[in-house]
């Protein structure tokens, strides 16, 4: 990175569209950040291929939720590009503001998972085009889209992708998005790997992105390991001083807190299983958290509904389980 400091960026201004698609994209989700091609051991020691990244694993629980959304990153014109975004059509999500970029391909990672179901990753991804996004030269119409959404929901993942001048074009974006209606939502998902150990700079990053949040859906570990929370109420504390009025924090196991309107509520798992691979848990969670709020639950019922979701997604490897799998339970 060139400079450890954000600087704004300027947005070109939105050029004029047709009522109807600015109706249409007002109704959408943006989910934006990487999707990766994904190799998963199996138990006889083989690998499986699919696809994954964190905010892509949402955007997929989103739309199978029957929310109209859009995915929104740049990959290759490779067929590995092309199967990725195969994919998302057969999920229904929208890909129109894919941006495929010529020689290039996607990034790669592989999971493996001890025998409690915990994962470790390695990746191969520092030069994806996703992480070019707002430099692209079509960037611009990326923005036009974002600032007609009704969510824009992002990661900490997906902030470790960007140069400080993409950055800087990202959260002029959002601040434009935000005036004209938008909800932002934000999943903390701090991995220190993606940031090189350059702590200063994250929180740095964090903060800024914090001050454009209407909805936090973080994991308290990784809080606790980015600001060395010492409790849930810390990580409230912290931002709700941001002015953020909806935030549920994962607690793994333990459930969630939420808190609203000055009030904090302990939601508990409804029923504790026995994982079989954790990948995508968080996702999944907050996927069905906004799928329940957008349909007028209270935050603490949107809690449950993620709770219930993740605990399915648990109980098979990868990200992204089967259709058939998510309806059986």
């Amino acid at each position: 990175m060139d400079s450890p400091n954000v600087a704004p960026g300027k947005v070109p201004g939105p050029s004029p569209k047709p009522a109807r698609v600015m109706s249409e994209q007002r109704n959408r989700i943006f989910s934006i950040g990487e999707v990766m091609i994904e190799m998963i051991r199996d138990s006889d020691g083989r690998f499986i291929q699919g696809c994954g990244g964190d905010t892509f694993n949402t955007a997929v629980y989103l739309a199978r939720s029957g929310l109209p959304v859009t995915y929104v990153t740049a990959l290759g014109d490779d067929p590995y590009s092309d199967r990725i975004v195969s994919l998302a059509t057969a999920e229904g999500i929208a890909t129109d503001q894919i941006i495929r970029v010529k020689g290039r391909m996607p990034g790669l990672y592989i999971i493996e998972t001890d025998d409690k179901g915990e994962r470790s990753f390695l990746y191969w991804r520092d030069s994806a085009p996703a992480r070019e996004l707002f430099e692209l030269p079509q960037w611009a119409s990326i923005a036009e889209a974002l600032v007609s959404a009704r969510i824009i929901y992002f990661s900490g993942i997906t902030l470790s992708l960007y140069s400080n001048a993409g950055l800087g074009r990202f959260f002029a974006i959002l601040e434009m998005a935000r005036q004209a209606g938008a909800k932002v939502v934000f999943d903390g998902n701090y991995r220190p790997r993606n940031w090189k150990g350059d702590i200063q700079r994250t929180r740095r990053v964090y903060m800024e992105a914090l001050k454009r949040v209407d909805i936090a859906l973080p994991t308290y570990d990784d809080e606790a390991l980015l600001w060395g929370d010492q409790s849930p109420d810390a990580t409230i504390a912290r931002l709700q001083a941001f002015g953020i009025a909806e935030i549920a924090i994962k607690t793994g196991a333990e459930g969630a807190v939420v808190a609203t309107d000055g009030a904090r509520e302990i939601v508990a798992v409804p029923e504790k299983v026995e994982p079989v691979d954790t990948t995508a848990a968080g996702d999944s969670f907050n996927a069905a958290y906004m799928a329940a709020r957008l349909s007028n639950e209270k935050p603490v019922e949107a809690a449950l509904a993620g709770h219930k979701l993740a605990s399915q997604v648990i109980q098979y490897r990868g990200a992204i389980i089967p259709r058939t799998a998510q309806a059986v339970h």
